[in-house]
Order: structure tokens, then C-alpha cells, then sequence
């Protein structure tokens, strides 16, 4: 009878301790993570993942921005700085940064520029770290700018590709892409595999901390709701539940 009392009072202690490691922590230091969404999108676009980081207790600044109105260089100052402004507005010591496709570079070209001396971890979801060859195909066509906007030529792989300009990283980044595609048409012009805009060699970036390849496609990682669990996974612990590195 003891013995029983004794297992009782166990799991009931046990039941109280957070399951990340590193949830009281957060309650004494808190932390912000600043979501960034991809090319003609909007924040809406990353409320599923915002909507699962503050029911884990994180600060969550969804922050906007004019993806089609200015080149990668303006569009990285204007929202990263309001970003990291919403943050330390409330309080945050820590600041992790979660993005979709064009956000990843905004965070990497602003990170060659300038040091976040509160930075914590970040993870990019679907980022054309070595460019699109997609945005190749409409070069020729400058009509096109209405749609894509001055940033959305610069992530190619020519000569104006403001990825390939970008050196490695040297900060705590989880890359996590897809293989699979809802436009066979777009897909047809890059190698395989990829998600139907990045190919997933080409979301790869140099001194990253660790890479997975999952089963979706470009427009919908970020809604996924396995990706929104690896995600909050990689900012608690510096890497992926299942890794997919090759």
C-alpha cells in the first residue's frame, strides 16, 4: 500500500513539470518569437503558427509587411526593426524569429548587416537560400513587377540574387522545406524534388543547424500542423524531433 501511495505521489509531481525543458526559464526570461510571412502574403498567412506559440507561452509578434512594394534591403529594415520594437516593447530577453519563404532572407540580409544581441533561435520554412529558378523565367518580363515586386526579382540565381550574396549563417537556423508540389507546371522547371517554387538543395544554407524535408508543398508548409510542431521543437531545443538531414 505504501509502494502505491508512493507511485501515486510520483505522477502527480510529474504531471506538474513542463514537457520543454525549457518552459520555466521562459517564464522568468520572456521570450518573443517574430514571425515572418513569405511573397504575396500576408500575416494572416502564419496565424496557425501564432496561434500555437502563444498557447505555449511565447510573446508572438506576427508581423506585416509590404512584400511587393520595396527591394529585400528596404523590406528587411522596415520589418525586422518593427518586429524586434513590438518585442522589446513587452518585455522580451530572448527574440526567435520563425519565417515562410522570402522572410527567411529578409532575417538572413538583415543579420549580415546587424547583430540582435538578444537573438535566439530561428527557423525558415520553405526559404530559397540558393534562389529560385523560377524568378529566372521573369527576368525578361518586367510587367510582372505588380505581381512579384522589386524583391521578388532579387531572389533568382543570376547576378541579382540577393540570397546567393549572403554568406552562411553563423546563428542557431533550422531549415525545414517540402517535396511535394500543387503546381506541376511551375515544378516542371526546377529540379526535383521540390515544393513547387524551392527546390530543397537550394533551401539548404551553410551553417545551418539542421534540415528536414517533409511531404507539403510551398504555399501551405507554414499551416501544417506537424511542421508547427517541429518548429516550436527546434526553439526549445536547437533541433528538429526527427531529423531529416541528410
Amino acid at each position: 500500500m505504501r509502494t502505491f501511495i508512493y507511485f501515486v505521489t510520483l505522477l502527480s509531481i510529474l504531471a506538474t513539470i513542463p514537457f520543454h525543458g525549457e518552459a520555466s526559464v521562459r517564464q522568468q526570461k520572456p521570450e518573443c518569437v517574430i514571425l515572418l510571412h513569405g511573397l504575396i502574403r500576408t500575416s494572416s498567412a502564419m496565424t496557425p503558427i501564432a496561434d500555437a506559440l502563444q498557447e505555449e507561452g511565447f510573446i508572438v509578434v506576427n508581423q506585416d509587411y509590404p512584400s511587393r512594394q520595396y527591394p529585400i534591403e528596404e523590406l528587411s529594415e522596415l520589418a525586422v526593426n518593427n518586429g524586434l520594437e513590438r518585442c522589446r516593447n513587452q518585455g522580451a530577453q530572448r527574440v526567435h524569429f520563425v519565417t515562410h519563404s522570402l522572410g527567411g532572407i529578409l532575417v538572413r540580409y538583415y543579420l549580415s548587416k546587424k547583430s540582435i544581441p538578444e537573438l535566439g533561435r530561428v527557423v525558415m520554412l520553405a526559404p530559397p537560400n540558393q534562389g529560385s529558378a523560377l524568378i529566372d523565367l521573369m527576368a525578361p518580363f518586367p510587367e510582372l513587377a505588380d505581381i512579384i515586386g522589386p524583391a521578388g526579382y532579387q531572389l533568382g540565381t543570376n547576378e541579382a540574387s540577393i540570397p546567393l550574396m549572403l554568406g552562411p549563417a553563423n546563428y542557431e537556423v533550422g531549415i525545414i522545406t517540402g517535396d511535394h508540389t500543387v503546381n506541376p507546371v511551375m515544378s516542371a522547371y526546377l529540379e526535383a524534388p521540390n515544393d513547387g517554387k524551392v527546390t530543397v538543395e537550394s533551401a539548404r544554407l551553410k551553417g545551418m543547424t539542421d534540415f528536414l524535408v517533409v511531404p507539403h508543398a510551398h504555399p501551405f508548409i507554414m499551416r501544417n500542423e506537424n511542421v508547427i510542431g517541429q518548429t516550436i521543437y527546434f526553439l526549445y531545443f536547437g533541433k528538429f524531433e526527427k531529423s531529416g538531414s541528410e
